[in-house]
């Protein structure tokens, strides 16, 4: 599971790395976007590359928030396959929160690239409707066998998508789910970093620079 993750990176930056054409709300850097909260995602609209901000987690009628789509579920389950087929996402990413074991406490670290790049994680949207039929725009955040890195924390990590991957993502004109599944694998390309962070990153009101600043182990430990 991935429960918190970050895109601090200025607009032009965002735009520049993923080709985006039209920005649909006002940017801000996000330093600790946790589930039920709204986190920036791309898409393909009108023929554009958009970036627009929806809600981390869908409202299922099977169950509850949504926060991550299993690899298997999306196989398995033939809302998701739906959804592959024609609600495909990519949510803008440059760096994941975990909690590390260190004997009988824990403490928050973040991992990145190691040039603190941004990268593209695959995501499916959906528009839900309470019952007076108010929209609600949506996002769930794709899973994929965990890395080298990341196993340490979990056996699933978000499906990182190389440069290639993003573009077959997106594209509207791919439908085939089979065609698809493939792009969803575990990021092998370059190691990724972890550096331990403030263990303000574990509380939802905190979204700024400190949540992604590199701290001491001593000060790690510290609760907020």
């Amino acid at each position: 599971m991935c429960r918190r993750y970050s895109l601090a990176a200025d607009l032009d930056e965002v735009r520049d790395h993923f080709g985006i054409q039209r920005v649909m709300y006002y940017y801000k850097n996000r330093y600790n976007i946790s589930p039920t909260q709204h986190a920036p995602l791309i898409l393909h609209e009108d023929g554009e590359r958009v970036l627009d901000e929806y809600r981390w987690g869908f409202i299922p009628f099977w169950g509850k928030d949504a926060v991550n789509a299993d690899l298997m579920s999306v196989h398995d389950n033939v809302t998701y396959r739906k959804m592959v087929e024609t609600k495909r996402c990519v949510i803008p990413c440059n760096g994941f929160f975990y909690w590390r074991q260190e004997g009988k406490r824990t403490y928050a670290v973040r991992v990145v690239m190691p040039d603190r790049s941004m990268f593209g994680i695959a995501g499916l949207y959906e528009v839900w409707k309470d019952t007076r039929k108010t929209p609600l725009r949506t996002c769930t955040m794709l899973m994929s066998d965990a890395n080298l890195t990341i196993r340490e924390f979990d056996s699933r990590m978000p499906a990182i998508l190389t440069k290639d991957s993003i573009d077959a993502w997106l594209d509207p004109e791919v439908t085939e789910v089979h065609k698809l599944l493939p792009h969803l694998t575990a990021y092998q390309e370059t190691p990724m970093e972890i550096y331990p962070v403030s263990p303000l990153v574990g509380n939802d009101n905190h979204d700024s620079l400190e949540c992604v600043k590199e701290v001491d182990m001593r000060m790690a430990l510290i609760k907020p």
